[in-house]
């Protein structure tokens, strides 16, 4: 019997996992749901640094070359539905956030990212808010809605 049938709330761990278990449903094979679970787990340890080949190290130190390649398969080269995937983010996160009321306000954002070197998609030298000053980095635009007592981020490119 798991925690969700015995009525008790999942650890961070279990809630993670099944929030993942969900999104990564809608990739359609289940080498690329298990990659892309990898990656995200990747994106949540410990670590400056968050490009592939170094959390393929911290995911699987014993095999970092297969792990380093599923990875980077998933994220540059696998073919994924956008929009579905985007979908079943929004049947995960709206409903928890209305369970603490509805959605009052929907917010449009940029982010910038300083980036060292041009080899990431859309790294350019170009003006960086968080640096205050033009310099290398890449630019993230997102709408996340707002409500009382809780937000999501609900969209992102």
């Amino acid at each position: 019997m798991d925690q969700e049938e015995t009525g008790q709330p999942l650890t961070g761990e279990a809630r993670l996992a099944a929030y993942l278990n969900a999104i990564a449903g809608v990739l359609g094979h289940a080498r690329r749901a298990a990659a892309a679970q990898a990656y995200c787990t990747g994106l949540l340890l410990p670590g400056e640094r968050k490009s592939i080949e170094p959390m393929a190290a911290r995911l699987e130190p014993a095999h970092v070359q297969a792990k380093h390649q599923a990875l980077h398969h998933v994220v540059a080269q696998a073919e994924w539905d956008d929009a579905a995937v985007l979908a079943a983010v929004r049947a995960q996160v709206l409903p928890a956030i209305e369970r603490h009321g509805p959605v009052l306000y929907w917010i449009v954002d940029d982010t910038s990212f300083p980036k060292h070197g041009t080899h990431s998609m859309g790294v350019a030298r170009q003006d960086c808010g968080r640096l205050g000053k033009p310099d290398n980095c890449q630019r993230s635009y997102g709408a996340s809605g707002e409500g009382m007592a809780s937000s999501s981020l609900q969209s992102n490119r």
